[in-house]
């Protein structure tokens, strides 16, 4: 079953695999996934809402109500001398198809070096939007970028995460985002149609991962029900075998385990 939609804008703080306790932010229509991906293993089901532009019946939070909730949250925070370890933009779709999304990360940066300057701004994305200029403005505003690429073929990605943006340009413009750490969930399948796991899908990866220059990479497998129920978790011998494999070419990797680890 798929997780459910946030329906405000801040969220948690969740305990993260990968970011500790994060206080999400959600900057995508309450209760609509909208994202220009469609990937097999995603928590929250298919995607309907395919589009940067407003779907029908739905409203993008604005800039000041974002910076405002942030704003309120931080300060409750504080009174309650509560522990966060990052502010992670997130939610339930891809967060730079907002449509004012340079304005919202200056109005959120503000905010964050007014109330809490000690805790670092990040943010999850699927990299395809990463050739917009005005996003990578934005982006270079985040303490950290955690950029998603988890196929280096054109067939692997379009299974895994659905027709879209060409891989190879989305590999080009990650070259021109500073520092990134790029996340990649592996899955298989029993058929293995779904699966970027074998050994020529995770050497195609591999040379994307070097082409896009990134300077860590964290190695993760599913932890939630996906939206192709027939996906599996790849075995943690696999995935120690990949992050080897990354750190060999001389990139860092985090192996990032999930909850109920296989070996």
């Amino acid at each position: 079953m798929a997780m459910p939609l946030h329906e405000r804008v801040v969220y948690g703080p969740v305990r993260s695999r990968r970011l500790g306790r994060s206080l999400g932010i959600n900057l995508l229509p309450a209760g609509i996934k909208v994202c220009n991906m469609n990937c097999a293993y995603c928590q929250y089901g298919w995607t309907r809402g395919r589009t940067r532009t407003r779907p029908p019946g739905a409203t993008w939070p604005a800039a000041q109500t974002i910076a405002a909730a942030l704003t309120a949250r931080l300060v409750l925070a504080a009174e309650r001398n509560e522990i966060i370890d990052r502010i992670t933009v997130a939610g339930h779709g891809e967060p730079t198809l907002h449509p004012e999304f340079e304005e919202i990360t200056a109005r959120m940066q503000y905010v964050r070096d007014r109330f809490a300057p000690g805790i670092p701004m990040a943010i999850l994305s699927n990299s395809t939007t990463a050739g917009w200029e005005d996003v990578r403005r934005a982006l270079a505003l985040y303490d950290e970028r955690y950029m998603k690429l988890d196929a280096g073929d054109p067939i692997t990605y379009a299974r895994l995460n659905g027709p879209g943006a060409p891989v190879t340009a989305i590999v080009e413009h990650l070259q021109k985002v500073p520092s990134i750490c790029i996340q990649s969930m592996f899955v298989t399948e029993d058929t293995h149609r779904t699966d970027n796991s074998t050994d020529g899908a995770v050497n195609e990866w591999l040379g994307a991962v070097a082409s896009a220059r990134a300077r860590e990479v964290h190695i993760y497998t599913i932890d939630r029900p996906p939206a192709l129920a027939a996906l599996r978790p790849v075995p943690g011998r696999r995935l120690r075998e990949i992050a080897e494999r990354v750190r060999a070419a001389g990139i860092h990797a985090e192996l990032i385990a999930p909850r109920t680890a296989s070996s």
